[in-house]
């Protein structure tokens, strides 16, 4: 995690003459007149020049204000966040149209490392997006090729085994963050799991094996994703879309639909994280359990909330809590065992939050807090931060700081870019308070747990 100030940003705010401060309020005052409220301060500004990462939205703003006092063209990749040569290239999505051929491109994906230095940036076109979702919805299943003539002969034992893999990886996800078992994740599969598909097997194993490796799959594009490589996890979720086609999984595809939603609405992508998360409801309607329609649910509330819609959000959200009252119904795949009432709870408050609903947002944090098993600690600290963020909304400083601390305490061994960006945003809201002796304390907590990570990382 150890960062190199970002020289290309400092050098062109000194050619501006424009101090953190000040760089801040142009950003506020140009975001104010285009209906976005950015929200950034001179801590914000700090930390770009310190080399943390930065919202596509934010950085095409600072690009402007600073073209505008320059007088002439600045783009982003001017100012060393993103290489403008790739970087900023829209990320060619591909739906394979053969089974050899999506099982060459996981295994392409899987030489490549998620921790890579990358852009926290990705421009996917609509077009290829909704091209993606168009096969997925349109495309006959290719079914399962039986007893083929490859030496080697799977069974369920192989599959169990897969399973229970996934399921392990899964807790240290939970747990740790992605950034602790990528790595083991992808030799896994690359070496293990990805032979096997090629390999004899009866119509019922096949089936079974395509549905634990799509598990497998799902699960190294959302570590991918945590640790902050999202043109990685996009690759490998749309790969993982076209893999639960082989067997016409529905409610899983549904559910790498919702995940593709969660990520653009992380990025700010609005319309697309609407758009991927009203697919997976409408694509599994009829084939999903009521347990996973909460869930595609739960994601198109987000998205919407997190657009400033709050009628469609509301019903969204009805619409979620409405299926849950149900989930019992359903046998369930152990996938979705995780969406329980609590996971299901942090998802509505993060809606409440968006939405500015102070009182609920608070309320409904506190229980998702209270309800959430410790051994979900990544799940916990997102919780926290939420509530912490939604008491700040109340204007209740102290307990806002304090629940915060317990996030940091509770989360400052997880590898997760997430986690850490629900901390820097926190940093960002209370910075108006920077000489207050709370806030000045939970600073120096963050400081002290940045540091122990980088530590960890040498």
């Amino acid at each position: 995690m150890s960062r190199e100030p970002n020289a290309q940003l400092i050098a062109v705010m000194d050619e501006a003459k424009v101090s953190n401060k000040g760089l801040a309020k142009r950003m506020k005052d140009e975001g104010a007149e285009r209906g976005i409220d950015l929200r950034t301060t001179h801590i914000a500004v700090g930390r770009w020049r310190d080399g943390f990462g930065i919202r596509p939205e934010a950085a095409a703003l600072m690009a402007d204000v600073l073209s505008a006092k320059l007088r002439r063209r600045i783009t982003p990749g001017d100012l060393g966040f993103f290489d403008h040569t790739k970087s900023t290239a829209p990320e060619p999505v591909g739906y394979a149209s053969t089974v050899p051929d999506v099982l060459s491109m996981l295994d392409g994906l899987t030489h490549e490392h998620a921790d890579t230095s990358v852009s926290d940036q990705l421009i996917v076109m609509d077009a290829d997006l909704n091209s993606v979702v168009l096969s997925w919805m349109i495309t006959r299943p290719d079914g399962i090729q039986a007893d083929g003539p490859a030496h080697r002969r799977v069974g369920m034992r192989d599959v169990r085994a897969i399973r229970e893999a996934a399921g392990l990886f899964m807790q240290l996800d939970f747990k740790y963050g992605g950034g602790h078992g990528h790595k083991a994740l992808r030799h896994y599969f690359r070496e293990d799991v990805l032979p096997l598909l090629d390999a004899s097997y009866s119509e019922k194993v096949g089936t079974a094996l395509f549905g634990a490796a799509a598990e497998i799959s799902q699960l190294l594009a959302w570590t991918a994703y945590d640790v902050g490589n999202h043109r990685l996890a996009h690759r490998y979720l749309t790969s993982t879309l076209r893999l639960s086609q082989v067997i016409d999984d529905r409610m899983f595809g549904a559910r790498i639909l919702g995940n593709l939603s969660h990520q653009a609405n992380y990025l700010g992508n609005h319309t697309q994280a609407i758009q991927m998360a009203r697919a997976a409801v409408e694509g599994a309607k009829g084939r999903a359990t009521p347990r996973a329609m909460s869930n595609y649910s739960a994601m198109e509330a987000r998205a919407l909330s997190n657009a400033g819609d709050g009628i469609a959000a509301a019903r969204a959200m009805k619409e979620a809590e409405r299926h849950f009252e149900r989930a019992d119904t359903g046998e369930d795949p152990a996938w979705l065992g995780y969406f329980d009432e609590a996971e299901l709870m942090g998802e509505l408050c993060h809606c409440f939050r968006d939405l500015k609903m102070r009182r609920d947002a608070v309320a409904q944090a506190q229980r998702a807090v209270d309800s959430t098993d410790p051994k979900y600690a990544r799940t916990l600290g997102f919780c926290r931060m939420v509530l912490a963020q939604s008491q700040l909304l109340n204007g209740e400083l102290e307990a806002a700081v304090t629940t915060a601390s317990l996030a940091v305490d509770g989360g400052d061994s997880l590898q997760s870019n997430r986690f850490q960006r629900y901390v820097t945003d926190f940093q960002n809201e209370v910075s108006v308070h920077v000489a207050n002796p709370t806030v000045v304390a939970f600073n120096e907590k963050v400081h002290d747990a940045l540091t122990r990570l980088d530590e960890d990382d040498e």
